[in-house]
């Protein structure tokens, strides 16, 4: 990374599954280690389901415990986002989409995003292009071209097991990271479209 080589990339996962173990979170960690295996990285994952009782019901940002803010300020301050969700009635959790509700609107601009989803099968591979990638659109984060989705048996219970989703793992971070070096050289505009 250049100007920052000596720092190490602050990549965030954030997991949307509602249970643990999940296979959601695996794939996650899975795509923070490819990271981790090219460049140096200070990495945290954020399981949903891990941010307490009162989070599912806080209607503001201020009713919010320590878990649920400090997962928002570390969402708001990386240099990667590794995001993913369970497909659920078609698309990402309630709770996954209830953490983004409190995300700044302009603090993601910017920011590379690698999506990815776990389902039942591989018709649910669609959630990537439509619910994550326009969700993340609204932020106006930069969105890695190539995401990843694993479905149940790609799983050998809860380790992933399937050489052709690594490979598209290996492929997702090689041709996110020349855009993710450049989005932490860049300096983000002032201007922030607001239409």
């Amino acid at each position: 990374m250049s100007a920052g080589e000596s720092s190490p990339l602050r990549v965030v996962g954030v997991s949307g599954s509602l249970h643990a173990p999940s296979k959601t979170t695996v794939l996650v960690e899975e795509i923070v280690a490819a990271v981790a295996a090219r460049v140096p990285v200070s990495s945290r994952i954020i399981d949903v389901a891990d941010l307490g009782g009162s989070f599912a019901g806080a209607l503001t940002r201020a009713e919010l415990g320590a878990p649920a803010q400090q997962a928002l300020a570390d969402i708001e301050s990386a240099d990667l986002l590794v995001v993913a969700s369970p497909v659920y009635r078609a698309s990402f959790t309630g709770l996954f989409k209830h953490l983004f509700d409190f995300v700044e609107q302009y603090a993601l601009v910017g920011t590379p995003v690698l999506v990815a989803a776990t389902g039942g099968g591989d018709r649910h591979a669609l959630i990537l292009e439509h619910q994550l990638r326009p969700l993340f659109g609204f932020f106006q984060a930069l969105t890695l071209p190539v995401g990843v989705y694993a479905s149940a048996g790609d799983f050998d219970g809860y380790a992933l097991g399937s050489a052709a989703v690594r490979a598209r793992i290996e492929q997702a971070v090689d041709r996110g990271l020349p855009l993710i070096r450049k989005a932490v050289e860049q300096e983000v505009s002032l201007y922030v479209s607001n239409w």
